[in-house]
């Protein structure tokens, strides 16, 4: 059976996160592992708080687990602090992991921040020239490039400036744009569009479910491009199913 390793803060919904990527993971067949970056006191009405594991014993984790373990395709979300996406880098290269997708978090579904002053940038300049993959979604390009995108040239010149930064290949996902489910992989050389209805409504944890179907698929052996498909396809399928467990928004069926 092959191995994914998911990198990303711990939701105690299950509904994102660490959790939501095991889950995954599963569903298609891969073998799931975990470093959680962070804790947070959540629910699905919202974040109430988040504690940064330090650094220092993140490193230990990682040691501990990559010493027994070797990953086929492993995955990055939640990363609060500068000091752990270098750490993460180090890791990887240190380990010789390959097949890194990374889904730069940066808030809440509910608008609450999910990294640290300085964490972006950090991720962009340790984390995305290791890259397999980046999926950054419409809020984190702009972030990340400065593009407000309105329209699909937009996210072509977004995915153009993202590839710039190192990683092989950009999946921007454009959930939002035009009441349209557009997402853009670019691998260098060329554009692929990948168009969907969009749903109406409020869910918990697409970024991570998207990305970490990604990382399974690419465990499994699928290139980015098909990996991509039957990302977007598990993911609709999943908002499809999504159910109000909690109080608030509601979580993918997974």
């Amino acid at each position: 059976m092959k191995i994914a390793l998911t990198i990303a803060g711990s939701d105690p919904t299950g509904g994102a996160g660490l959790q939501a990527d095991l889950k995954v993971f599963k569903a298609l067949g891969v073998y799931g592992i975990s470093l959680p970056t962070a804790l947070t006191a959540q629910s699905t009405r919202g974040v109430c708080g988040v504690h940064d594991v330090p650094s220092s014993f993140f490193a230990r984790q990682t040691d501990c687990l990559l010493e027994d373990f070797r990953p086929d395709a492993l995955k990055t979300g939640m990363i609060y602090s500068p000091e752990t996406a270098e750490m993460i880098a180090s890791k990887v290269k240190e380990y010789s992991l390959s097949n890194l997708v990374i889904d730069p978090v940066t808030v809440s579904t509910s608008g609450v921040p999910l990294s640290g002053a300085g964490t972006l940038d950090s991720i962009r300049k340790n984390l995305f020239p290791l890259a397999k993959v980046i999926t950054p979604n419409l809020n984190e390009v702009s972030l990340l490039t400065g593009i407000e995108i309105v329209h699909e040239d937009e996210m072509k010149e977004a995915a153009v400036r993202l590839k710039e930064l190192g990683p092989e290949s950009v999946i921007i996902t454009g959930g939002h744009l035009k009441d349209k489910a557009i997402d853009l992989l670019f691998d260098g050389d060329n554009f692929f569009l990948l168009e969907g209805r969009s749903i109406e409504g409020e869910f918990h944890g697409t970024g991570c479910v998207f990305s970490s179907v990604i990382t399974a698929c690419l465990a499994l052996g699928y290139d980015v491009k098909e990996s991509m498909v039957r990302a977007k396809e598990f993911t609709l399928r999943s908002i499809r199913e999504a159910l109000p467990f909690g109080r608030g928004i509601k979580i993918l069926g997974i």
